[in-house]
């Protein structure tokens, strides 16, 4: 039947503002992908770091007294709605080739499975995420041997959660990759994803972009041919501000002392002195100059979603934190707001890095645990 055109016309100046938001993020889901459905589950969240990974000790004693059932609870009481859970990639081996060697399990993997257990009893969504050392990624940057040990690691892996809820426990490939080349880490990621979905076809994937999972690499990523994958990235912009006296970081930021948030030249120029070396003013000078704020963070934050409205997938901020021993706690509470505001304006879920480490949400001392009110009304929640 032919159409006339005065219909057309109005048809089109119907339809096409509907068309045109659901192009924007937060406005409409793709249809047939559950990510974007399974993403609300991840809307404000707590890494748990220095516990089953970035540790020395992975002693039953340590795991079960460095983070108990009550820290847990307390989580879920703060008004978090899921943990990302950090663990060790060569723990992880070892429980891989005990199993399948030995047909047994490891204290580590006993452990994992009653804390992933408590937190989806705290009606805590779950994050798997392997949190591996550096060392244990440049096995997987170059040659095909340390490839195959990973995706047969990720598919014992999946096949060891399966039977848990899919709707609240995600799997997350790796944890800032390092690896050099996007490319490369492309093809790793299809193959993990290939595997995991021959025993768990059900629980969303977590991916990320290359290097150190930072916006930039996800902004290159092309997306795997696979509905069901959260992309991740993290969050430390400005640096300068959140790692000021970090040792493990960059030189420029360890002799760092008091950096004020939000930035401007007038700011930061009485700070250039805490600064030995010309790179290192230079370094602080250009923080002042770009006049960090919460409309600089929105305006970052903002490609994210674009992003994500290019691609249709979902989008997740797995890390954003300032290091608490040397911020001044008001700036440290008004960069986490504004980063907060930012993600939720643009639709991105979050977790905030970490629940009592040096980016920490608590503090314990003489066997009290004690939340950060200012933290947590930073972040949009409560006090228990």
């Amino acid at each position: 039947m032919r159409i006339p055109r005065c219909l057309v016309a109005v048809l089109v100046a119907t339809l096409f503002p509907l068309l045109s938001a659901a192009q924007r993020p937060g406005t409409e889901k793709p249809q047939n992908s559950i990510a974007f459905e399974r993403a609300q589950h991840l809307q404000h969240g707590i890494n748990t770091s220095m516990w089953f990974s970035q540790a020395n000790d992975y002693s039953v004693q340590r795991l079960q007294t460095l983070t108990t059932s009550d820290d847990i609870a307390l989580i879920a009481k703060m008004g978090f709605d899921h943990c990302r859970l950090s663990i060790d990639g060569d723990q992880l081996m070892t429980w891989f080739y005990t199993q399948r060697d030995a047909h047994q399990t490891t204290g580590f993997m006993t452990e994992l499975d009653r804390v992933v257990k408590t937190m989806l009893d705290d009606h805590l969504s779950v994050i798997i995420d392997i949190h591996p050392s550096s060392q244990f990624k440049a096995e997987l940057f170059q040659g095909t041997g340390g490839v195959g040990n990973f995706v047969d690691l990720w598919r014992a892996l999946a096949q060891h959660f399966a039977a848990t809820d899919p709707e609240h426990v995600f799997f997350e490939i790796m944890n800032e990759p390092e690896q050099q080349d996007p490319y490369r880490w492309q093809g790793i990621q299809a193959k993990v994803v290939e595997a995991i979905r021959q025993v768990a076809p059900h629980n969303t994937i977590i991916a990320s972009g290359a290097h150190w999972s930072g916006l930039p690499d996800l902004l290159v990523l092309e997306p795997l041919a696979e509905n069901n994958i959260i992309y991740t990235f993290h969050d430390y912009e400005p640096f300068p501000f959140t790692h000021q006296g970090a040792t493990w970081a960059n030189p420029e930021v360890r002799p760092e002392r008091a950096i004020p948030y939000p930035s401007t030249p007038e700011n930061i120029a009485p700070k250039l002195d805490l600064e030995p070396s010309l790179a290192g003013q230079y370094f602080l000078d250009e923080y002042g100059e770009n006049r960090w704020d919460a409309a600089r963070v929105e305006n970052s934050i903002e490609f994210a979603a674009k992003w994500s409205a290019l691609h249709h997938a979902a989008v997740y901020c797995g890390e954003f934190g300032v290091f608490r021993d040397y911020a001044p706690p008001a700036a440290r509470a008004q960069w986490l707001h504004d980063m907060r505001v930012a993600l939720e304006t643009n639709h991105i879920g979050w977790a905030m890095w970490d629940y009592q480490g040096g980016f920490s949400v608590v503090t314990k001392a003489n066997g009290t645990t004690t939340p950060d009110q200012d933290v947590l009304t930073a972040l949009g929640l409560h006090m228990p």
